[in-house]
């Protein structure tokens, strides 16, 4: 099921639709499904439509500083953030997302929960990955955050598993029959599908978006070319809407 969910977006987003739409007109001969995978290609490599699209995924949020969140029983950091490069010396990089991980010993630092709980992150197709929960905790407690106030959850492959282990957590460790509240952070095109699952976890969420994709400059002619990182951008929002949607109208529980 996991591979499905990874697999089947691919096949309806850019660039996949492109080549899709390419294949179809060779296939079929008809120029107009190659002119609609042209207009479609451009459009979705430039961010004249990335970055309204980028903006509507994050909630149209703005980033704020560690001094404006609330207190909260646990400050939730999510998964997403390293890599495991190819070589003999065993040490994770930084993938994307890193202000993830800044944000959430900023927040720990700013006295903002008494404990700080990092995800698990793991995925079968990198079976030797050591769950990225593990490495963010070392690197958390070099940074200054005491070790006895950090938790990892178990692996977990997906931000829906990622909201069911830090609520079993939570609860197991609060015993008082209240929700729990959290700090949630993760990348701003993210939020608004986690905030969902976290919520339907049973726990208080406090949203505090980070890592976002695009910038406030002014519109340009530059606007209008096409780059890589607008067609990625591109996607990314796409899929964040659809998760959105299958979590909001599909999963129900």
């Amino acid at each position: 099921m996991l591979h499905l969910a990874k697999i089947l977006p691919a096949l309806v987003l850019p660039p996949g639709l492109i080549i899709l739409l390419l294949l179809l007109s060779i296939v079929f001969r008809r120029r107009a499904l190659a002119l609609i995978s042209l207009v479609l290609l451009w459009l979705s490599s430039t961010s004249l439509a990335s970055d309204p699209l980028m903006r509507a995924a994050e909630g149209w949020a703005v980033q704020q500083p560690p001094s404006s969140a609330p207190q909260a029983d646990a400050i939730v950091v999510l998964s997403g953030m390293l890599r495991s490069p190819a070589g003999p010396s065993g040490q994770d990089e930084w993938a994307d997302g890193v202000d993830r991980f800044e944000a959430g010993v900023a927040l720990a630092k700013a006295g903002k929960a008494p404990l700080v709980v990092f995800t698990g992150g793991w995925l079968p197709w990198h079976p030797d990955a050591r769950p990225e929960g593990d490495v963010l905790r070392e690197r958390a407690i070099e940074r200054g955050v005491g070790r006895e106030r950090i938790l990892v959850t178990g692996t977990v492959r997906n931000t829906d598993e990622e909201a069911r282990a830090v609520a079993a957590l939570l609860r197991g460790r609060e015993g008082s029959g209240r929700a729990p509240s959290v700090v949630l952070v993760t990348s701003a095109f993210h939020m608004r599908r986690s905030a969902l699952l976290f919520s339907r976890a049973g726990l208080s969420v406090t949203p505090f978006p980070v890592d976002f994709q695009t910038s406030s400059a002014p519109f340009s002619f530059m606007d209008m070319l096409p780059r890589a990182g607008s067609i990625q951008n591109t996607e990314t929002a796409l899929r964040e809407f659809c998760g959105y949607l299958y979590y909001r109208l599909v999963r129900t529980n």
